[in-house]
């Protein structure tokens, strides 16, 4: 029988690895320390904006990223920033303290802002960030949409988003909220890509953590965690004393994804267990299927 020619999606679960992201908050800095041998020279970490951590120590968590040969990616949380002062104060410490070139842009959890920013498009449209080093922006993705926010709303405001960061020579990047679930991951990025969005996406994945965790920031997320994800994910609701890793989601999303369709695809961990726990998932993984 004749080939149809048509290669066969799937790839080398390995190859998401490459390069692949952890966030941090503040508080995780001695975590990080302890890591820092087992996560590869140049990796990029987000640290994230806390609603309880002071500014203080979120640019002390960036300097201590890049001390240790990483790269900073400080979250700015659009509706927690008081006034511009405050915006431009934050990014001067973290240029001098950190020297960052990049930032993720968030709108934030707070339903009204604290101040002049009231999503992540009028943080971005302050201009502020060119203004202090910053050339590559972090945006999010949600492909199961967010719990607040409907999902045609939701496209409208990354298109927006993007708009505004190419008007002003931004680079960027999308970096997705974490799924139990490679389907609704593999069509959103497809749907990206259709609508002519070339961007660096990152797919958000759950570090291994015990099930009850897992579900715990499933629910506060708004992530898809029925009966049927959980139990292709390996969780039970009769093990939630059980620690789960990311194994089955990696490989259900390296053997869906074809680069023709899917662009550029890595991997953002969300280490909800430990950073150093992840760290060392990440490489025993490697070893594992190597």
């Amino acid at each position: 029988m004749a080939s149809s020619g048509r290669k066969q999606a799937g790839i080398d679960p390995l190859a998401l690895l490459d390069h692949w992201s952890i966030e941090i908050t503040a508080k995780d800095v001695d975590d990080l320390v302890r890591a820092a041998p087992l996560i590869p020279e140049g990796t990029k970490i987000p640290v994230t904006f806390l609603p309880n951590e002071t500014f203080d120590a979120r640019v002390a968590a960036a300097a201590t990223v890049r001390r240790l040969g990483f790269i900073p990616i400080p979250h700015l949380s659009a509706r927690r920033i008081h006034s511009r002062e405050e915006l431009e104060g934050f990014l001067s410490a973290l240029q001098r303290e950190a020297a960052i070139d990049h930032a993720f842009v968030v709108a934030g959890d707070p339903p009204e802002p604290m101040g002049p920013f009231a999503d992540a498009l009028a943080l971005i449209q302050s201009d502020l960030l060119a203004a202090h080093g910053v050339t590559r922006v972090g945006i999010s993705g949600y492909p199961e949409g967010h719990p607040e926010i409907g999902s045609e709303k939701l496209w409208d405001a990354g298109r927006d988003k993007r708009l505004a960061l190419q008007e002003r020579g931004h680079d960027f990047a999308i970096v997705t909220q974490f799924s139990f679930d490679a389907g609704p991951v593999l069509e959103w990025i497809a749907r990206q890509r259709a609508e002519g969005i070339n961007a660096l996406i990152r797919v958000g994945v759950p570090g291994p953590a015990s099930v009850k965790t897992l579900l715990r920031f499933a629910a506060r997320c708004g992530v898809g965690a029925s009966a049927k994800v959980m139990s292709r994910y390996g969780l039970s609701m009769t093990r939630l004393l059980g620690t789960a890793g990311p194994d089955r989601l990696i490989e259900d999303l390296a053997a869906g994804l074809e680069p023709a369709i899917h662009g550029d695809v890595r991997l953002h961990f969300y280490p909800f267990g430990g950073i150093e726990s992840t760290a060392a998932w990440i490489r025993g993984y490697g070893k594992r299927r190597g």
